[in-house]
């Protein structure tokens, strides 16, 4: 089947539900409704909206960028303000590759300290410096003003709640 015609069947199928549209036979897509298709949209955009705009706000403040700000906040609230690399790539979502970059650029500033495992000899920790603890001190007030203005100021502290609570869902659904 073209592409063009299966973009256009999604199209109407779209158009014409209200609801969750049904698959019906295996291997058939479910098509989103237009609710679901307005729904999925707007998350979409104010995903990126937010997230584009913290780093932007972050970045503007403090030179650090989002994924450096959340290292630094994952081992300040770590034990001994240490995790295994693995553990702290998983708590950041990012790759294990992507994270030993990351932190050795975050080594250079002088903002974490790269350690081996004595019961890994594969395994490593990052440990969060003084120097980087010092960082976040002075990035975290700026940040949470731009979290606030951002995000929060824009919903009742019920609605937040429930963001917080439909975000956790799809968390969980996804872990």
């Amino acid at each position: 089947m073209p592409v063009a015609h299966v973009i256009d069947v999604a199209l109407e199928a779209t158009a014409s539900a209200s609801g969750p549209v049904e698959q019906s036979e295996p291997g058939t897509p479910r098509w989103l409704s237009a609710d679901e298709q307005h729904s999925w949209r707007a998350f979409l955009e104010a995903n990126l909206l937010v997230m584009r705009t913290l780093e932007s706000d972050l970045y503007g403040d403090t030179g650090l960028h989002m994924s450096e700000y959340e290292v630094l906040v994952r081992l300040s609230e770590a034990p001994e303000r240490r995790l295994r690399m693995s553990e702290l790539a998983d708590d950041t979502v990012a790759s294990r590759s992507r994270l030993s970059h990351q932190i050795t650029r975050m080594e250079t500033s002088g903002f974490v300290a790269r350690e081996s495992c004595p019961t890994d000899r594969r395994g490593a920790f990052a440990v969060l410096t003084a120097a980087g603890t010092a960082r976040l001190a002075e990035a975290a007030p700026a940040h949470v003003e731009s979290v606030r203005r951002v995000l929060m100021d824009a919903l009742t502290p019920a609605e937040f709640a429930l963001l917080g609570e439909l975000t956790g869902k799809i968390v969980r659904h996804l872990a």
